[in-house]
């Protein structure tokens, strides 16, 4: 079959005025699943991201035994049947979420689970997944590679008790065992070890989501999360939009100097979306609130910004893209783990942006950016749904840009590409 040909990305040459009501957020939808099909009966999400990372968790749940009804915008969740003894294939896709959160639930079915992806999953960091599991007692046949594929021999039992991990590649090594824990037999006592972790949103999504479900967590101590063996509480959950969906939304604002409405923006979360609000004042415009809304607005200029985007690095594509478009020179820090994402995305927005014409260093932890006149090219995506919103927020201001692979933001946001093109057009 041949590859889809490059889609032309639209320019703007007056201000975006527009409103947009992302889909739910992929995080929270994916969290909710998992403990979902760990609970004690059925729960229901409403308004869950229908999107390939949500449907790839669903299709993993299934196969190891839970039930995931869909009717429009409710989904419907039946616990996992963990008697089942049937061995299972689960495709991770390019879903760090799936290839991370779900082997640990496979532990606790008495059968083997085998897990594989995409070609670029097979280069994603799971030596981590791999070994905590192996500490906690659990086999795993991955023939040394450390990576996707492998298989998981669950025995029906997970002991659990005190745990280390180095988590400094992705928080997601954390948030995969806390979830999982309450099921194990002594709960889990959890300490990261390595460097700062990284995305620490994200962990504290999932210890909200525990609390919220009846689970005693204690993280009280930095770096150290003790939760208690027991049940989870079934709840039904409405999903808040997807922030850093959102963000693609806002840099139009931001890049064109216009104005931009995210509906339904909750007033308190734990999605490493809502920094936003600060990224935007940074570049040198404003927020405000309207109701249930945010507003957005740009600047009458794109200012240089020198930020810490460690705990919020999924939102550094977008950033960078801002970047070189502003008036002065910006270095993005803390995100030498955004090597071990979808793609490498350090050495790819490098690359990308210089093949516009841009002035890009990759660093140790991140990136310089000198801004430059750009031209148009052949924006390559990776298959990194982030690259396609960086491409798309630099089309803006740069005629002629096309982009490899739009479709590649199915992963998080379906028909993204029409709805930008209604938006921005």
């Amino acid at each position: 079959m041949n590859a889809p040909l490059p889609w032309l990305a639209p320019t703007r040459d007056t201000p975006v005025d527009a409103q947009v009501l992302v889909p739910g957020s992929k995080s929270l939808t994916n969290r909710a699943l998992v403990l979902a099909a760990l609970a004690d009966g059925p729960s229901t999400l409403t308004r869950p991201l229908g999107s390939r990372d949500t449907q790839l968790m669903a299709a993993a749940l299934t196969s190891l035994g839970a039930q995931v009804e869909k009717d429009g915008m409710t989904w419907r969740v039946t616990p996992l049947d963990r008697t089942s003894t049937a061995p299972v294939s689960v495709d991770c896709g390019l879903a760090g979420t799936v290839m991370r959160f779900v082997p640990p639930l496979a532990a606790l079915r008495s059968a083997p689970a085998t897990f594989d992806g995409d070609p670029h999953a097979r280069r994603r960091p799971m030596g981590q997944t791999i070994a905590t599991l192996r500490a906690l007692g659990v086999e795993v046949d991955d023939e040394g590679r450390g990576a996707l594929p492998f298989v998981v021999r669950g025995t029906g039992v997970v002991e659990g008790g005190p745990l280390e991990v180095d988590a400094s590649a992705s928080s997601q090594f954390v948030s995969a065992l806390l979830l999982a824990a309450p099921a194990f037999a002594n709960g889990l006592d959890l300490r990261h070890v390595g460097a700062t972790l990284p995305s620490l949103p994200h962990v504290e999504m999932t210890v909200h989501e525990l609390r919220r479900r009846g689970v005693e967590v204690d993280d009280s101590t930095p770096d150290r999360w003790v939760v208690a063996p027991g049940p989870i509480r079934a709840l039904d959950v409405e999903i808040e939009p997807d922030l850093s969906n959102a963000g693609v939304f806002v840099a139009a604002a931001v890049a064109t100097g216009g104005r931009m409405r995210v509906r339904g923006w909750p007033e308190r979360t734990q999605q490493a979306g809502d920094a936003w609000r600060a990224l935007v004042e940074a570049f040198g415009g404003s927020v405000e609130r309207d109701g249930a809304d945010l507003v957005f607005h740009g600047g009458s200029s794109i200012q240089g910004v020198d930020l810490d985007l460690h705990d919020v690095g999924e939102l550094t594509p977008v950033v960078a893209a801002l970047a070189a478009l502003a008036d002065g020179p910006s270095r993005l820090r803390g995100v030498a783990h955004l090597r071990g994402h979808e793609t490498d995305r350090l050495a790819a927005l490098a690359t990308e942006l210089n093949r516009l014409g841009g002035d890009v260093t990759e660093t140790e932890d991140g990136l310089e950016i000198r801004p430059r006149p750009l031209h148009g090219a052949i924006f390559e995506t990776y298959d990194d749904h982030r690259m396609a919103h960086a491409a798309v927020v630099l089309a803006l201001r740069v005629p002629e840009l096309f982009v490899e692979n739009v479709s590649t933001t199915v992963k998080t946001y379906p028909n993204f590409a029409p709805v930008w093109e209604r938006l921005v057009a």
